[in-house]
């Protein structure tokens, strides 16, 4: 290939722009032209594509967000939308692209290759559900930013000796969730993989208190089914213990990304115009332990995720 561009869709996270930058230098090392697509599918319905360069993505790898921008398009899901897409494709002459992006991002991705795109997939989300690799671009950061938070809820918590309920992200994902509490020293974890139980979250509050802790930290999925507010009262009403609810919601997608997202972002959006150039397509990209690996495209979005289960346990363990 000798002509490609790159996208970011849906849900912004922290490392996307570093995998921009992966992307742009890594096609101008195999000489490649490389497009920047803004606001992601809507953007390319719209023709908002321009060429980048080295200096295009100067200085933005420790930035948040994304320099070519974000956007749900629900045009592309129709059939008008989706035509113009392709045929914007055909008119910049754009031989392979790239999708950074979440689960719905790359369904997008898969639908434009069954229509004879030749496409790259790359997980940039900070929920961490998607099955083909063991972390996507924006998770860690995530996790950390809700550690920091945790951390200063926790002072007041214990100021006012109260029971705090902490709402993190990840959908219907709850790594978030679980590596916030294991190194939150959160008491309770409750996550959507694992029905919650109130009466046990009651009586474990009770027996906590019954030992001299006097303020507790609960870290809630935001895909729990029951809402944190209602939790929050139940407990009240059946402890006694005055319970708080604290929704952390998109500060966890902003900030400078960390080291570990960095890196990942820096591998994987190199690997993917590495593979371009290669006239390798219609794979997802992701990372397996310290290596990178490539699935095919549609086996990769059918894969089943596995929450970090064993965490959960062991946070479990150490919040007695």
């Amino acid at each position: 290939m000798k002509r490609i561009a790159v996208l970011t869709s849906g849900g912004d996270s922290p490392g996307m722009n570093a995998t921009i930058r992966a992307v742009v230098r890594g096609a101008l090392y195999h000489e490649m032209e490389i497009f920047g697509i803004e606001r992601g599918y809507s953007g390319l319905i719209e023709g908002e594509i321009r060429e980048m360069n080295a200096r295009s993505v100067g200085d933005i790898i420790q930035r948040g967000g994304t320099i070519l921008k974000t956007a749900r398009s629900a045009e592309f899901l129709t059939e008008k939308g989706f035509n113009m897409a392709l045929n914007m494709l055909a008119s910049f002459k754009i031989e392979g692209l790239v999708v950074i992006g979440g689960n719905g991002s790359l369904l997008g991705a898969l639908k434009l290759a069954e229509a004879g795109v030749k496409v790259m997939g790359l997980p940039g989300t900070i929920d961490n559900d998607l099955a083909f690799t063991d972390y996507t671009i924006g998770f860690d950061t995530a996790v950390n930013t809700a550690l920091t938070a945790i951390g200063n809820i926790r002072d007041t918590s214990q100021s006012h000796d109260r029971t705090t309920i902490v709402e993190v992200m990840g959908r219907n994902c709850g790594d978030i969730a679980i590596l916030s509490a294991l190194g939150g020293g959160a008491e309770i974890v409750l996550i959507p993989e694992r029905p919650e139980d109130v009466d046990d979250i009651c009586r474990r509050l009770v027996e906590s208190k019954n030992r001299g802790k006097k303020s507790s930290i609960i870290i809630k999925a935001e895909g729990v089914e029951v809402p944190s507010q209602e939790l929050a009262d139940l407990i009240a009403a059946r402890t006694g213990l005055e319970a708080k609810v604290v929704i952390l919601g998109y500060i966890q997608r902003g900030g400078s990304p960390t080291a570990r997202d960095r890196q990942l972002a820096a591998m994987l959006g190199y690997e993917a115009a590495r593979l371009l150039k290669k006239d390798v397509y219609n794979r997802a990209v992701g990372v397996r332990g310290d290596s990178v690996v490539d699935y095919d495209l549609a086996e990769a979005l059918a894969m089943k995720s596995d929450p970090l289960l064993d965490l959960d346990g062991l946070a479990d363990i150490l919040s007695q």
